[in-house]
C-alpha cells in the first residue's frame, strides 16, 4: 500500500497550501506523488456536504448532529476513492498526500457533541470509514492548530479578497472555538502530530510551515 499522508487543519490555517508545498518537496526527491483534496467540490459525490455547508439544512452547524453530517462527507469520500485514487494507494511507489480526510470529521464534528461522548463518538467514525466503508486509514496526520480569532482574522480577508462568502462551519464563532478544542482532544487522542501556526504572537512563514512539518514527518 502506498502511505498516506493527510495534512488537516483550522479554518485559515493554510492547510491547503502546505499540501501542495509537501508534494513539491517530495517530488523534487523523485517521489510519485497523488494529491487529493476534500470535501470534492467540484464532484456531484460532494452534493450533501454542499447542501449542508451552505445552509440548506439548517443554518448552524448543529442543525445536523454529528453522525449525520459525518455520513455526508464519508460518502464524498467513498465515491472518489472507488472511482478514482483507489489506483493510487494500491501503488506502493505512490505517496497520496490529502488535504483534509475522515480526520476533519474527528474534530469538526465532535465539537457538537458533548465531552463525554467524544470517545465513543471517535471509535464509531474509525469503525464506519475505515472498517465499515474500507477507506484506507492515514500513516501519518499534520493537524495545523491557529486559535480561532486569528483564524477569523484570515477567513474574513479570504472573503474580502475572493468574494466568496463563509460557510456555516466559518461563520459560527463559537463552534469554531469548540472545534479548536476537539482538534487538540483528537490530536492527543489519535497520535497525530499537531502544529501550532503561531509562535504565540506571530504567524509562521509558509516556509516556516514547511520545514516545521518535514521535520515532524522526519524528512
Amino acid at each position: 500500500m502506498g502511505k498516506l499522508i493527510v495534512i488537516e487543519g483550522l479554518d485559515g490555517s493554510g492547510k491547503g497550501t502546505q499540501a501542495e508545498r509537501l508534494a513539491e518537496y517530495l517530488r523534487s526527491r523523485g517521489e510519485k506523488v497523488r494529491e487529493i483534496s476534500f470535501p470534492q467540490y467540484d464532484n456531484e459525490s460532494s452534493a450533501f456536504v454542499k447542501m449542508y455547508l451552505n445552509g440548506k439544512l439548517g443554518a448552524s452547524p448543529d442543525d445536523t448532529n454529528a453522525y449525520a453530517a459525518s455520513m455526508f462527507y464519508a460518502s464524498d469520500r467513498y465515491i472518489s476513492f472507488r472511482t478514482d485514487w483507489a489506483k493510487d494507494i494500491a501503488d506502493p511507489d505512490t505517496v497520496v498526500i490529502a488535504n483534509r480526510y475522515t480526520t476533519a470529521n474527528a474534530y469538526h464534528q465532535l465539537a457538537k457533541l458533548p465531552h463525554d461522548q467524544w470517545d465513543a463518538f471517535l471509535s464509531w467514525l474509525w469503525d464506519f470509514e475505515f472498517g465499515k466503508l474500507g477507506l484506507p486509514a492515514p500513516d501519518a496526520v499534520i493537524a495545523l492548530s491557529m486559535q480561532p480569532a486569528v483564524s477569523q482574522k484570515l477567513i474574513e480577508k479570504r472573503c474580502v479578497e475572493t468574494g466568496v462568502k463563509k460557510d456555516i462551519h466559518e461563520a459560527d464563532v463559537a463552534y469554531l472555538n469548540r472545534c479548536y478544542e476537539a482538534l487538540h482532544y483528537a490530536s492527543d487522542k489519535l497520535g497525530w502530530s499537531c502544529l501550532e501556526c503561531t509562535d504565540g504572537e506571530n504567524l509562521y512563514t509558509i516556509g516556516e510551515m514547511h520545514l516545521r512539518i518535514r521535520k515532524a514527518l522526519g524528512m
